[in-house]
């Protein structure tokens, strides 16, 4: 199996609504997209899967190390030889690879977030970083698009962390900040014993405005000369923004006993018609 090959049975494997993202890229931007996203989905799987910190730990550092090899020229893995190729023709950035693995790595030592400011560390890590790059394979000429894909990155993982209260609890984590939740009069065994009632549904009501303006700050600091080259990363943003409105509309207070999903007849559906509209989809 070459490289390129496993890259994508990796994503394969991961049905993610990331997939839906390659339609419109050609096959060079397409394999890119790819071998990040398998390098995203190896270091995640380290994080979810494994239960002992230390063989974890270990194995970011592994990577850590991989990503020195990658920007000399020696990959090992064949996550890292397949984005070998695409490095310097994107000009991808050795730091938001290892802010990545960094990402993954408080997911080991940190279960509680006291403060917004705190978690939105968290989601520049392991979200903002992966639409930095994913932006710089997609193409951009205005050097704001950066910061769309900043902002993109946070909203994304914001929708993340609602549609997952439930699961991610039942892993003993909770990522809603916990002033936010004292501020609901929510306590920390009411999340994890999956309690429903009003105040859950002002909670997530609550998590949702803040990703909502997030996802605004987004599409406003796009620049109208990027919009074509970035439309994968807004078709990907609509599938998460419509997904939240889901949420939103039907029952938020059951949120920790029920995760909200899109059928892919759907995202199809929201890919064609961002392909016509690069706003967000009402």
């Amino acid at each position: 199996m070459s490289p390129q090959e496993y890259c994508k049975q990796k994503t394969k494997e991961s049905h993610s609504s990331f997939l839906f993202a390659f339609i419109f890229l050609n096959q060079k931007k397409r394999n890119a997209l790819t071998a990040l996203y398998a390098f995203c989905r190896e270091v995640d799987d380290i994080a979810d899967e494994c239960t002992k910190y230390k063989i974890s730990k270990n194995k970011l550092d592994w990577w850590r190390f991989e990503i020195d090899r990658l920007y000399r020229n020696e990959p090992q893995h064949p996550v890292t030889k397949a984005l070998e190729p695409y490095i310097t023709d994107y000009e991808l950035d050795k730091a938001y690879f290892i802010e990545i693995i960094d990402g993954m790595e408080m997911d080991l030592n940190i279960t509680r977030y006291e403060s917004f400011k705190q978690l939105q560390l968290y989601c520049y890590r392991v979200a903002s970083t992966v639409g930095i790059l994913s932006a710089q394979i997609f193409g951009y000429k205005d050097s704001k698009t950066l910061k769309y894909a900043h902002n993109l990155g946070i909203a994304l993982q914001l929708t993340n962390i609602i549609r997952d209260i439930g699961e991610d609890a039942r892993r003993g984590r909770i990522y809603i900040p916990l002033d936010e939740l004292k501020k609901f009069n929510i306590t920390e065994s009411e999340i994890l014993k999956y309690i429903n009632d009003k105040k859950m549904k002002e909670l997530v009501e609550s998590q949702a405005k803040r990703a909502h303006d997030f996802y605004k700050l987004a599409i406003n600091s796009l620049p109208d000369k990027d919009k074509k080259n970035q439309k994968p990363g807004l078709m990907m943003g609509n599938i998460y923004y419509v997904l939240l409105s889901k949420i939103i509309k039907t029952s938020p207070e059951n949120i920790l006993n029920q995760t909200a999903s899109l059928s892919n007849l759907k995202k199809l559906s929201i890919v064609l018609l961002t392909s016509f509209n690069y706003q967000w989809i009402k």
